[in-house]
C-alpha cells in the first residue's frame, strides 16, 4: 500500500471514529467538575469574585467599608476579569505519534486528540477563544466541532514540527506531541512564541514501553515511516543507556520549557487522562 493510500485510511478511519472521540473528551471534560468559572482571574469586570485582606498600597476607593466594619481589618472587595484568553493548541500528527505497544491501549496520538479537545471543552465553557495551530482561536460551542476535523489530518514526517501560526500575541499555548524527534524546531517556536509574549505548556505524551522499555533479546526497532531501522540480538542490555538518554531528553524540555516562561509535564498512555488533563488546565493558569 502506497504511503497517500494509508494516510487516506487512517484518515477515514478517524473521521468515522469522530463522534466518539468528542463524545470522549465531553465525558473527560466532566469529571473534572471545574464548575462554570474555573478559570477566573482577579481584574476591572462586573461580577463579584471574592474578598481579600487590604494591602499596603490599595487604594482607599478598593476598600469595602461595610465588610470591614464586620472585623479589625480592611478588606478589597474584588471582581472577577472578564476577558476572555486566546488559547492556541499544537497537536503532533506526525507518525511517531501513531505508536503504541499494545493493540489494546490507545496510541501517543489518540491520547493526544483526546486531551486536546477535553481542555478545549474545559477552556470553551469558561469563556476562553480556542483554535488549533493555523487557525484564529475563536469562542463558542461550534469552534468544537471546527477543530474536531482540524483534528483529523495526519503528517508523513517522522517527527513533528511546532507550528506557531495563528498564535495570538500576549496568549497561551498547548503543545502536545511526543518531542522525540530534533529539538532544535521546538526551540525555534519556543523563540518566537516568547517574542509574541506568548506563553504556555509542552505535554509530552508517550507509550507506556517509551518509558520502561521492556524489551530483550533480538528485537528490530522501526520508525514508524520506516526510514530508521536498527535491529540488536541483546536488547535488555540497551536499557539503562536508553533510559538515560530519555531522562536527559525530559531535562532539556524541562530547562528550555523554565527558560521561555512555559510549564512542562510528561504524560504516558498507561496513566490516567485526567491527571493530565488536570495539570495541563492549572499550568495554563499559572498554577504549577
Amino acid at each position: 500500500m502506497s504511503l497517500s493510500a494509508d494516510l487516506r485510511g487512517r484518515a477515514e478511519t478517524l473521521g468515522q471514529s469522530l463522534p466518539a472521540l468528542l463524545a470522549e473528551a465531553e465525558h473527560l471534560a466532566a469529571t473534572l467538575m471545574l464548575g462554570e468559572h474555573g478559570r477566573r482571574r482577579a481584574g476591572q469586570g462586573d461580577e463579584f469574585w471574592q474578598y481579600r485582606p487590604a494591602h499596603q498600597g490599595d487604594a482607599a476607593r478598593s476598600i469595602d467599608w461595610r465588610r470591614s466594619a464586620r472585623s479589625d481589618a480592611h478588606f478589597i472587595r474584588e471582581r472577577e476579569w472578564q476577558a476572555a484568553q486566546s488559547v492556541t493548541l499544537w497537536v503532533d500528527a506526525a507518525r511517531s505519534m501513531a505508536f503504541s505497544g499494545d493493540k489494546d491501549r490507545a496510541s501517543k496520538l489518540d491520547r493526544a486528540r483526546l486531551l486536546a479537545l477535553a481542555l478545549s471543552v474545559l477552556l470553551l465553557r469558561g469563556g476562553e477563544r480556542v483554535g488549533l495551530s493555523g487557525t484564529t482561536p475563536k469562542p463558542g460551542r461550534a469552534q468544537i466541532m471546527s477543530m474536531l476535523e482540524g483534528l483529523a489530518s495526519d503528517r508523513a514526517d517522522d517527527y513533528g514540527t511546532p507550528e506557531i501560526s495563528g498564535m495570538v500575541s500576549h496568549g497561551r499555548a498547548v503543545f502536545l506531541s511526543d518531542f522525540l524527534g530534533q529539538l532544535e524546531p521546538l526551540e525555534t517556536a519556543l523563540t518566537l512564541a516568547a517574542d509574541r509574549g506568548v506563553r504556555g505548556v509542552l505535554l509530552q505524551v508517550l507509550d507506556t514501553s517509551e518509558e520502561t522499555f521492556p524489551f530483550q533479546g533480538r528485537t528490530i526497532f522501526e520508525s514508524m515511516q520506516g526510514s530508521l531501522k536498527h535491529e540488536t540480538q541483546s536488547a535488555g542490555d540497551l536499557r539503562s543507556r536508553y533510559l538515560d538518554r530519555l531522562a536527559e531528553r525530559k531535562a532539556r524540555l524541562t530547562t528550555l520549557a523554565r527558560a521561555m516562561g512555559w510549564h512542562y509535564h510528561c504524560h504516558h498512555t498507561g496513566q490516567s487522562a485526567q491527571t493530565a488533563l488536570l495539570w495541563a488546565y492549572n499550568a495554563l493558569e499559572g498554577g504549577r
